[in-house]
């Protein structure tokens, strides 16, 4: 049943607003905890684990759980939704992100050590464009992974597409479900054909 489809647009836009910027709250924390996540770019060793510490605890909580205790704190609405999204995403990122920091080939950090370059200069001139291609391939798989997670969080009250469905289903509008569903794996497909251009 698509008769409500156009009711549909401004909470689809909803959620691929929350899931673009839960994501790019992601990157942005993720990217420096990362660099003290990794060995060979943390400055001491203590950041390292205490870094690796903050990054297992993000991932541990769920987006759902985050969700809730964040519509208590902040009210119902699309910002619980995203920062939900955020501050899932930033365990998840900044663990891949450092896996692959620690994967660079030394041999351009040890030419830019060699000739004088800085700490911060070795980390933006030889470790970065080594692995900015895996850092977007990240980046693009966890804003597939936030749209999906978004639809969910709109059960909590955190708006979207995902409240969309969860009111057809609390009324019994399975035809209505259906469609919503074939609507979200559209944006799914879309999303993905996407990341993968």
């Amino acid at each position: 049943d698509f008769s409500r489809m156009p009711q549909w647009i401004i909470p689809l836009v909803d959620t691929l607003a929350m899931s673009v910027a839960g994501t790019a709250i992601a990157i942005v924390l993720a990217l420096p905890l990362a660099l003290l996540a990794a060995r060979n770019t943390t400055p001491h060793p203590i950041l390292f684990h205490l870094t690796r510490t903050i990054l297992n605890i993000s991932r541990a909580i769920p987006e759902l759980i985050l969700g809730m205790i964040l519509v208590a704190a902040v009210g119902f609405g699309k910002l619980p939704g995203t920062l939900a999204l955020g501050l899932h995403s930033v365990g998840m990122v900044g663990k891949f992100f450092a896996e692959s920091i620690e994967l660079s080939d030394p041999a351009p950090v040890e030419a830019a050590r060699s000739v004088g370059a800085t700490q911060a200069q070795v980390i933006v001139h030889s470790v970065l464009p080594q692995v900015f291609p895996q850092m977007a391939d990240v980046t693009f798989y966890r804003w597939e992974y936030n749209f999906r997670a978004s639809m969910v969080l709109g059960a909590v009250g955190a708006g979207g597409i995902g409240h969309e469905i969860i009111s057809a289903l609390r009324i019994l509008k399975y035809p209505q479900v259906s469609a919503l569903l074939i609507v979200v794996l559209v944006m799914v497909t879309l999303v993905d054909g996407l990341s993968n251009h």
